[in-house]
Formats: C-alpha cells, structure tokens, sequence
C-alpha cells in the first residue's frame, strides 16, 4: 500500500489514507471510517466512469448485491453512497493478501492446500447462488486470504441477479476476466451458478498446475480457447496432481454446464470428500473433453487479471445441445456418428503407427547423458532452467512431463538443472503455530519448498490449516530448493469444538471459519437473563465436543430476556414484597404512598395497596415493578 498525498474525506466520514490497489472499474482505498473510529476498504469509481450512467448504475447494483449478503467467506459491504459527483462503496478492510499475490510468479499450491482454500469459495459462491446472485468474476485476485488463514470472497463488481434482463456491457462484448470466462460466458449467453463452477475450475487448475488452463496473447484469444479448445489435463502440466483432485477439476472445467457439477454445493462436498480422503464422485466420471485430446502449444503469456469487457465468441460449442427442433436433433445425431468413425479411425491409425512412448526417468543423470537418453526415445529438450540446489552440480533434479508420464514423439522437454549449492545458505524460520498459508509465504520467500504431511498426531488444541511440527527444525541452515516439510491436522481427524459464547454471530463465523468449521444455515434462538440480545448463548455441539473439518455448526444465539410471573405482592410489607420480586428476577420500582381509600381495612398499614403489573401475568426478566403503599 502506497500513502495518499491528498487524504480527502468522503461524505463527511472516510478518510482514505492508502492506496491498496486498481481495478477495473475503479481504485481500492484503505481509509479511516471517523463515525465509528475503525478502517475500512473504500472502493472509488473512476471519475471518467462516473459521468457514464450505465456504469454507474452497474456499480450501485454491486453494492446493492453485495449489501444482501451475509456470509463468512463473503466481504461485507457496509455502506455506499456519492459524494460531489464520485461513487463509492464501503467495503470490510481485509487484512491479508489475494490469492493472487500467493500465485504471483506460477507458484503452485500442494493439492490439500489448495482444495482447503476452494471449499469455503464455493460455500460461498453457493450462498450467492441461493440469493440469486451470480458472481460472474471469479478469479484469484477476487479471492481473499485474512492473516489468520480465512478464505473470503470479494467484489462482485458485475454480479447481477438472475432475475434482472438488463445488459449493461455494450452490445456484442461481455464483462469478465477472460482467462477464467466459463465458454458460455465468453459466447455471450445467459449464465447461472454453473458458470462461477467453471471460474472456480480454473483457479483451482492454476493453484496445483502454476498457470491456467488457457493463455495467449490477448483476452480475445484466451476466451476464444474457452468456447473452442479442449481443457488439458492438469497432470500434462504436473505429475504431483492426485488423480482424484483432477477428476474434481475437470468436471468443474466440463464446456457443456449440464455436465458440469450442477451447483457449487456439490463442488464443495468433492473437495470435502478429498481433503478426508474419501473416493471422490468425480472420479467416477470423465467430462471435459470432447473429440480429440491433444495436447496443444500456447504462447507462454501470464494470465490477464483485468476486469474488462470482451468481443463475444461464436460457437459452435458441439458438446453443448442448443436447443432447436428437429434439424437440431439431426445435427447432433451426426456429430455423434462422425465422432465414432474419427474414434475408430484414430484407433485403427494408432495401431499401426504408434506416436506415443513412455517418458524416461532422467533424474539423477547427468544433464549431457540425460539429453542422449530423450534424443535416443524421439524426444527433444526445450526448456532447461537451472536452479541451486544441495544437488551437484549439472544433475538434472525434475522434468516435466514426469517419468512414466505418456508423452509423443518429438515432444519438447522442460529440464531442472541443479546449479550446486553456488546460494548462500539460508536459516529456516520457525513455522510452528503459523496458518498454512502463512508458513508456505515464508518459505517461498526464503526459496525453499514447502511440502504437507499429516503423518504425525497432533498435539490437543490443534486446529486445522495450523503448522504444529516442522522438519527440520528452525534454525537449521538450508539452501535455496531444499524442502520443508510442514506437519498439520490430518484429514478427517477430530478436534475440540472452539468455545463461542458471548460472541456475536459475525465474530462466531469468523471463529468456524479460522478453524476449518462452517456456520449451519439455521440458528437456534433461546430467552436468556445473562446474555444479551444477538449474543452467541451455546453451539450444537457443545464446546469441547470432537468436531471435524468442514462440519456445520449451529448456532444458540439470545433472544433477550426470559419471561417470569410476576408474584402477587399486595398485602405484604414492603421488605416482603421486595424479597418476592426480586427472587422471580424483577426489580422494584417506583415506591409511593397510595391513596387513603384504599386503605381502609385495619391492618393495612405499612402494606402494598397495588402493583404495576398484576400477580399472576408475565413479564420479562429484570422488568422493573412499582409499587404504592398503604400510610
């Protein structure tokens, strides 16, 4: 974040004072909300924008959207307003970093991390989903990441509701990021849940494979791919992709939505099912290609991040069945029996003239003796990027296309060249009590490797995503490329149910959040005399229960104080009737001297004549009860 020269204050209340980042419709500000004393995101529209009524109106809807949800993995949006011609939205200030920043450079994520991060983007695409909000701008800079590990989705600067039918983008283009457009995003069609499935697909294929699925050299291009190139398989990319979490990502990545997951819900349960080690649905299934699956050369380009309006692409899409009468059906019938012929064409084409061969292990040679080991197979060497490393010097450490890997004849081949340990070495920090996220950044930015394990029992008080043993140690001397294996909570196993009470239901979600819990759609709302009104009362379960990751937590919240009966107090003295009262937890109120010709029995002196409320009726807890007494 950069210092402002010029601090305006906006509607008398925000006071920017950082510039946090551009976008594409306009200027992310950290500044100062002066009515309540705390820091908030302020996010300005252009001024050029600002005289464009269709814009503006775009960016109203967008804080209207975001306002009418309440998550929390979503960004709350507290206020939006104008102010001397400029429009603004009032965003919470989040203290952390876009998973952008974390895959800044094609740095990847292990596999676990990764489907621990996605899971609560789709609970909360999800609920979007539900309120009838598409995010239609899914993309790792609009992923959010707290400094104690809670994933949060933000700006949802071209969601519309589903319901709405006007189009604000001009004629003929589309809104989006064009490298995770979904393909009838990118034709311009109408879109639902199904389409942020695909945007989260490709982040979560960025995240394990270090680059998207598609890329070129301009938006056009990349959202032409979208609609018309297959998705490569992520292990084309990266062996270290557990076959289940591929299945997962290319059924996200299916072109046809009705092959696809059908909510981002199901997404989620995937991922879940993953991160406990369980078989996933998806690998039961094999959807995102269509026709040939070829692997295909694209110009290596990083991954635009823009918001930005896009030409529209045309079709055909021939996984995706238009809909149409009967020259529709006759289409597809004969899409269908030429793609049967190319099938038995290919088979019988590749019987006799076989074009793929198995990729040697060439790691651990000598880089002279490993290029005439793949020049000897038919392969060729590409890229060849050398790295330091505590392996000697000129020994080949990784390729890509892995070893055993299918791969063809000709194909180039991306060589890791160790340089020896030629970089100054360097001390591994301690990791321990750090969220995972935390601890891969330092690493990263010490260049050693971080590496996952749940190989180890936990200590009690673990929670998930929290590094809670290291190796090696801090301390030790490493040197640039070497591993660090981080030890955290096993998928699947249990933990103690964090204690919420007394908390507000945003300060519990935060909480479940940070420990790898969600927040159960229903509450529970109970009376309470010690509580206050809105206030977390107890959990289902209970604190200290066993919990695991991912289950939904209910919440007891007050409902206000319980109601008593009020004891008839009439005839007693006044210290009696004060006993009484406030035993049935009521306070005594007003005392005065009733009037005379209520007291006209003998005995009566000294005695309640009445009492605000009669005996016998409720009232709440704490209620204040006057009384009049007899001279």
């Amino acid at each position: 974040m950069e210092p402002v020269s010029d601090p305006r204050i906006y509607s008398s209340r925000y006071q920017v004072t950082h510039l946090i980042a551009r976008g594409g419709m306009a200027m992310v500000y950290r500044a100062q909300d002066l009515l309540l004393n705390r820091a908030v995101a302020l996010k300005i529209l252009y001024p050029e924008l600002s005289a464009d009524a269709a814009f503006v109106e775009r960016f109203r809807r967008e804080a209207q959207a975001a306002a009418n949800l309440s998550h929390p993995n979503i960004v709350p949006v507290f206020d939006w307003g104008e102010d001397d011609g400029t429009y603004f939205i009032v965003m919470e200030l989040i203290e952390g970093t876009s998973l952008a920043d974390v895959l800044r450079g094609s740095r990847t994520l292990t596999a676990a991390r990764s489907a621990q991060i996605v899971a609560p983007v789709a609970a909360a695409l999800s609920y979007a989903h539900k309120n009838g909000v598409v995010h239609r701008d899914v993309k790792p800079g609009n992923i959010l990441i707290t400094a104690d590990g809670q994933v949060k989705v933000t700006d949802f600067g071209i969601a519309q509701a589903v319901a709405a039918e006007d189009h604000l983008a001009e004629a003929g283009s589309v809104m989006g990021t064009a490298t995770y457009f979904s393909p009838e995003q990118a034709e311009g069609a109408a879109v639902d849940g199904r389409s942020d499935v695909y945007s989260l697909g490709v982040v979560l294929y960025e995240m394990v494979v270090g680059r998207p699925p598609f890329i070129g050299d301009s938006p056009v291009e990349v959202s032409s791919q979208h609609v018309h190139s297959t998705v490569p398989r992520p292990s084309e990319f990266s062996s270290t992709v557990p076959h289940d979490l591929e299945a997962i990502i290319m059924e996200a990545l299916a072109k046809n939505p009705a092959q696809r997951y059908q909510s981002a819900d199901e997404f989620r349960a995937d991922l879940l099912r993953f991160s406990e080690g369980q078989p996933v649905r998806a690998s039961q299934r094999d959807v995102a290609f269509f026709g040939a699956d070829a692997t295909r050369a694209v110009s290596a380009v990083s991954a635009g991040e823009r918001t930005q309006a896009v030409p529209i692409m045309t079709g055909p899409r021939t996984d995706v069945r238009r809909r149409g009468g009967r020259s529709g059906l006759i289409a597809a019938l004969v899409v269908v029996v030429l793609a049967a012929a190319a099938g038995i064409g290919y088979f019988a084409l590749a019987n006799k003239t076989p074009a793929t061969t198995s990729m040697p292990n060439v790691v651990g040679k000598k880089v002279s003796d490993a290029i005439a080991t793949l020049t000897a197979d038919g392969l060729t060497v590409g890229t060849t990027v050398q790295v330091a490393s505590k392996f000697p010097a000129g020994q080949v450490i990784f390729t890509r296309p892995a070893a055993g890997a299918t791969v063809t004849k000709g194909q180039a081949v991306t060589l890791r060249v160790s340089l020896g340990q030629s970089a100054p070495p360097v001390t591994v920090p301690d990791l321990t009590g750090l969220s995972l996220t935390d601890a891969e950044s330092e690493l990263v930015s010490k260049s050693l490797v971080p590496k996952l394990s749940t190989t180890q029992s936990a200590p009690p008080g673990t929670t998930p995503n929290t590094v809670f043993n290291q190796s090696p140690t801090a301390g030790t001397t490493a040197h640039a490329g070497d591993t660090v294996t981080l030890f955290v909570l096993a998928p699947g196993q249990t933990y103690s149910m964090p204690g919420l009470a007394g908390m507000t239901t945003l300060q519990a979600a935060a909480t479940l959040g940070q420990d790898g819990l969600t927040l159960a759609s229903q509450s529970i709302q109970k009376c309470s005399n010690t509580v206050a009104s809105g206030l977390v009362i107890a959990t289902v379960p209970p604190q200290g229960s066993p919990v695991k990751s991912g289950q939904a937590i209910e919440l007891v919240t007050s409902s206000g104080y319980c109601q008593v009966v009020v004891p008839t107090v009439v005839g007693d003295t006044q210290g009696a009737a004060s006993a009484a009262l406030t035993g049935a937890g009521l306070l005594v109120g007003q005392v005065t001297t009733a009037d005379p010709s209520l007291c006209t029995t003998p005995g009566t002196s000294g005695t309640v004549a009445t009492q605000s409320i009669p005996g016998g009726s409720y009232a709440l807890y704490n209620t204040s009860v006057d009384l009049t007494m007899c001279p």
